[in-house]
């Protein structure tokens, strides 16, 4: 399988940086990893809804031109459905069954993702209905896509 992190924003913070490649390692053995940063859009603050729109609107564009047509897309968004990690699990399972064998995880930025990002993306996946900054979201996904494969596996790690 293999596994595409598109995000928007660098990791700044050097702790988020070492769990990061810590599960790209973790994961190594199951899946190949390959992370694509978009440039995160900037603006004067405050800013209008329609600035907002226009700096989402514009890293949408690149988020896109960044996956293939043949790629699965999972857009992490508030509004999506919650999975289980066992579920998430099985849905992975599921999608190298069927042949589905390239999948694209995708985090937005300070202001989400666009609408076009949402309407590519074949799932709509949510961590909570809370907030969390889009760097540690980095690293939490990586730990549940490794936890996916130990899982599938019958390996220890999920309990």
């Amino acid at each position: 399988m293999r596994i595409q992190l598109i995000t928007v924003g660098k990791i700044k913070e050097k702790y988020l940086r070492m769990g990061v490649e810590d599960y790209i390692q973790r994961i190594t053995p199951y899946a190949k990893v390959e992370v694509t940063e978009i440039t995160e859009e900037k603006g004067q603050e405050p800013l209008s809804p329609a600035e907002i729109e226009q700096l989402v609107t514009k890293e949408g564009e690149r988020i896109l031109r960044a996956l293939s047509s043949d790629t699965y897309a999972m857009a992490l968004a508030i509004q999506g459905v919650a999975f289980s990690s066992e579920t998430l699990a099985n849905h992975l399972n599921q999608l190298a069954t069927y042949g589905r064998s390239k999948v694209a995880f995708i985090i937005g930025g300070s202001y989400g993702l666009s609408k076009a990002v949402l309407q590519r993306a074949d799932y709509s996946l949510s961590f909570s209905k809370m907030t969390f900054p889009h760097q540690l979201m980095r690293m939490l996904l990586l730990e549940q896509v490794y936890r996916s494969f130990k899982i599938n596996r019958g390996e220890t790690y999920h309990k």
